[in-house]
């Protein structure tokens, strides 16, 4: 299939508007069949929940062209099942597997032309998201709901591409409470986020790293993705929480870790400041930036180094980025079965 004529070896992670986006409406109990169409663009009643009462929710996933030319999704399944836990808790209707599956499938499908090619460095981008509209007033949730899936072509999250060091700091805001909906892909979670990343860029940080919120020690998460570590002794640990995201970048590093790389793996709570100095390798990830190796965390005016003085990428660290976008790709064998083909 032809290409789009951009320059793919230089975009950003920024919209680009695409021919065909998916949309279905919720309305007295009864999903539509939903269908393609082409307009970006969405009317929304003054009344509605999604614009007063944040009832909204999202889920972010790619898609890669492989060697071969087949376009790959990467387990879909968990982006699924991450939204119906999501809307649950939002008090939205469940997109029925089946439905979320085919609006994901047929925007890819309707915008091949924009995936882009094998080994340009860029990606599809896909967001299925769930917003509550219609008339309202009182904080109930809203009467109808719309589900739109839209794809953008992007380049890598973080300025330098690929797998470039990144730095964090430790910022003195909460990113959600300890009952609250900090495990749940919620709008409103990350428009909370905005003053965190802005802190730490001011002080020169990439991104902000958020510690728990009842005790202020545990490491919980980036601004924008999930956390794991590589500590002296060779265990891959993550931080356990109820607040943290159940992160689909996360959950594959940790299999690869422990079964290609033969890491022991490890999830649980993180005491950073009694930890600091055991940590070798300090790494985010996420289906934005999907590795980015961090080189210093600030925190209480100190900034602590890991691999290589904070000027290196671990070993560790390369290898699962390689490992899981060669999978992600279609580079190597698939042992898990996690990439689904688009048929086109």
């Amino acid at each position: 299939m032809k290409k789009k004529a951009l320059d793919w070896g230089n975009l950003s992670f920024s919209y680009i508007e695409t021919d065909y986006r998916f949309s279905a409406i919720w309305e007295d109990g009864e999903w539509s069949e939903g269908e393609l169409i082409t307009s970006s663009e969405m009317s929304v009643h003054e009344g509605s929940p999604v614009l007063h009462y944040a009832q909204t929710c999202f889920e972010g996933l790619k898609a890669q062209t492989a060697p071969n030319g087949d376009i790959l999704l990467f387990r879909p399944d968990l982006n699924c099942e991450r939204m119906a836990s999501t809307t649950a808790r939002l008090m939205m209707p469940g997109v029925p597997d089946a439905l979320f599956m085919r609006g994901v499938e047929e925007a890819v499908r309707a915008n091949a032309s924009w995936v882009p090619p094998h080994g340009s460095g860029a990606s599809l981008y896909i967001r299925p998201f769930l917003v509550g509209v219609g008339e309202n007033l009182g904080l109930r949730p809203a009467p109808r709901y719309e589900f739109r899936v839209f794809v953008s072509p992007v380049g890598p999250y973080y300025k330098g591409g690929g797998l470039s060091l990144i730095d964090l700091a430790v910022i003195d805001l909460d990113r959600a409470a300890p009952k609250g909906t900090g495990a749940y892909k919620a709008g409103a979670n990350y428009a909370g986020g905005l003053m965190a990343t802005q802190m730490a860029k001011d002080l020169g940080a990439s991104e902000a790293l958020y510690l728990d919120p009842a005790e202020h020690r545990y490491l919980e998460e980036a601004g924008s993705a999930n956390i794991v570590v590589l500590l002296k002794d060779g265990t891959l640990v993550t931080p356990k929480s109820p607040s943290i995201l159940p992160s689909v970048t996360r959950r594959s590093v940790m299999t690869l870790a422990a079964d290609a790389l033969g890491h022991k793996t490890e999830e649980r709570a993180i005491d950073f400041l009694a930890e600091v100095d055991q940590i070798d390798e300090f790494a985010a990830c996420g289906t934005a930036a999907v590795i980015s190796p961090v080189g210093k965390i600030r925190m209480n005016d100190k900034w602590y180094t890991f691999f290589g003085g904070g000027e290196a990428i671990g070993p560790v660290t390369q290898a699962l980025y390689d490992r899981l976008t060669a999978i992600q790709k279609g580079e190597t064998d698939d042992p898990y079965g996690w990439t689904r083909v688009v048929a086109l």
